[in-house]
């Protein structure tokens, strides 16, 4: 199976960042009591570490967050932000997407892949045939799947592994998609349905 190193997505999915240099690491849920804290979905590789790459940016880069303190809960982390002192200013925050720069990051082991590295890749079948284009990323809990758009407009789901995903070269801008026979490349229609 291939790994999919995030930032990226563990849960739902993740699509383009917005700068090159920066890459989304979680997303700020609805608030959580009434002294300031916030629900907060992770989108590193172990939850906990969203902690680990300091300050935080939201997406416009105007607003920068210091995680004070953060504990695990059902599906989601409690986080307190700096600065972030009631109920209120929690709410204000609902749904930002979260960022740090790359330089942070440690570079991706052999076979492991950030998900924004993935995106915007050209997706071509075995013989060179272009396929489509990567848009996103997706885990609903059975492993990685990769969203990818069709010349027609429509979007297949095919599963992140060695087997569908033989070669990525993020360098050239390309992955190798072995579309299964019940998909048709051209139209993003199953020929079995």
């Amino acid at each position: 199976m291939r790994h999919s190193k995030t930032p990226g997505a563990t849960s739902g999915s993740t699509e383009a960042q917005v700068a090159p240099d920066r890459v989304l690491v979680a997303q700020i849920g609805a608030a959580h009591g009434l002294r300031g804290e916030v629900r907060l979905r992770s989108f590193t590789a172990e939850p906990m570490a969203v902690k680990d790459y300091g300050a935080l940016q939201s997406e416009d880069g105007t607003q920068t967050f210091k995680i004070e303190a953060l504990r695990p809960a059902k599906d989601v982390l409690i986080a307190r932000l700096a600065g972030i002192a009631d109920r209120n200013a929690a709410e204000a925050l609902c749904n930002l997407r979260l960022y740090v720069p790359r330089a942070r990051l440690p570079a991706p082991e052999d076979d492991e892949f950030y998900h924004a590295d993935l995106i915007g890749l050209a997706a071509v079948a075995p013989d060179g045939r272009e396929v489509g284009t990567v848009q996103a990323l997706h885990n609903f809990g059975a492993g990685d799947l990769i969203e990818v758009k069709l010349a027609s407009g429509a979007s297949v789901m095919l599963p992140f592994t060695k087997a569908v995903v033989p070669e990525i070269d993020v360098a050239g801008k390309r992955m190798v998609v072995d579309v299964p026979a019940d998909v048709s490349p051209g139209s993003g229609e199953s020929e079995a349905g």
